[in-house]
């Protein structure tokens, strides 16, 4: 899926909060955020390039106000803008509703596979994969540098091999 950004960030820098679980209904999923992909790079034109509680204030100070939020894509590698409204009247935890934890974007896709064909009756259609929108984001076995998946699923032929994937689901950490 690619190593590195092809496109330049504003501001700089190669860090942001990482968007792991959007809460259904949140202030971050009518923003169009989207779980493991989505990196918050800036709120209300700051940069969010260090770990601290930058985002929280400003969050804070912009309670039920519309603010403009800078994402960097892993999937698209490209930045977009999109507006939010933090509130803590939506209903869920956080003032956006979303669980982040702060990383390096650098890297973020290396071991994250597309999924684009799933053959009928197969493991992958009987555990519900969908050729083109859905991504396996990682497997329960330690991988070595050498090893692919291809490898590694055909080492496990005919035993369970657990796969964790985005299937217009989320994965799970910090509530903002």
């Amino acid at each position: 899926m690619g190593g590195s950004p092809s496109v330049e960030i504003p501001g700089g820098g190669k860090e942001g909060y990482h968007v792991l679980r959007v809460q259904e209904n949140s202030p971050g999923r009518r923003a169009g955020l989207e779980p493991f992909f989505d990196f918050i790079i800036s709120i209300c034109d700051t940069r969010l390039n260090r770990d601290n509680d930058t985002l929280k204030e400003l969050l804070k100070m912009n309670v039920e106000k519309p603010v403009k939020m800078l994402l960097y894509s892993s999937k698209t590698l490209a930045v977009r803008e999109t507006t939010v409204t933090p509130s803590n009247m939506w209903g869920g935890q956080g003032l956006l509703g979303v669980s982040i934890r702060f990383c390096s974007f650098e890297g973020a896709n290396e071991n994250v596979w597309h999924v684009l064909e799933v053959e009928p009756n197969s493991p992958a259609s009987l555990a519900g994969l969908r050729p083109h929108a859905d991504y396996i984001i990682g497997v329960d076995t330690a991988m070595t540098e050498s090893e692919d998946l291809f490898s590694l699923i055909e080492t496990h032929e005919g035993k369970e091999l657990k796969l964790y994937a985005i299937i217009k689901a989320e994965v799970g950490s910090t509530q903002y």
